[in-house]
């Protein structure tokens, strides 16, 4: 997206570096590829082995082109027992990465917390992703902004539309992203009924539904 086009940009990561910041000082068990390290830049944190940690810090998979969650079954189960808070960073399950679905920081969570742990996320659906945005948007216009004059668009039910519905939000649903499975007829664009009956099934629903932003 052209930089013309935004004003300002908040991502999961810049509500979970606040988490981690108030966590600070701690040692850090991590999880995720070297490209998301910096995310940590700048904060009082100290890397170490799952033994020495303190809580663990998850972007993802460290190799998300080959791992799966049961790849972390065994260090997870360690970390649970020890009672270590996890902090994640992205809770999507899965993410398109061209004609593939590959899986992201909030697979391993749900392991995480399956297995007894205790996770804190602030991306979507969260609370502090959308507490951020408002406050950051405040910081712009001078004011308040209204529930009413947001859109939030996303592919993602359990992230995007539950996270607006959970703040009150109108939704645009890009249906052909991860769930077109679930919601494209034959011709390949999402069929009116099939998109109601996923909705319907999810527990969510959309202002508004197109098969893909462009």
């Amino acid at each position: 997206m052209p930089r013309e086009s935004w004003s300002e940009l908040v991502t999961s990561g810049d509500a979970t570096r606040s988490l981690l910041a108030e966590s600070a000082p701690c040692a850090v068990w991590r999880i995720g590829p070297d490209r998301d390290r910096s995310l940590y830049e700048g904060l009082d944190l100290v890397f170490t082995s799952l033994d020495d940690a303190q809580i663990i810090a998850c972007t993802g998979p460290n190799d998300d082109e080959t791992e799966t969650p049961e790849d972390y079954r065994a260090v997870l189960t360690i970390g649970a027992a020890r009672g270590l808070p996890m902090i994640c960073a992205n809770p999507d399950r899965v993410v398109q990465r061209g004609d593939r679905l590959i899986y992201c920081g909030g697979a391993l969570a749900d392991l995480y917390i399956e297995l007894g742990g205790r996770v804190l996320m602030a991306g979507k659906p969260f609370a502090p992703i959308y507490d951020l945005c408002f406050e950051r948007a405040r910081g712009i216009l001078g004011r308040n902004v209204p529930d009413g004059a947001v859109l939030a668009i996303g592919d993602g039910a359990a992230t995007d539309l539950l996270g607006a519905q959970s703040r009150g939000l109108d939704a645009l649903f890009i249906a052909s992203g991860i769930h077109a499975h679930a919601t494209q007829g034959a011709d390949g664009r999402p069929d009116p009924v099939q998109v109601d009956r996923f909705l319907a099934s999810r527990g969510t629903s959309a202002a508004f539904v197109m098969g893909q932003l462009s």
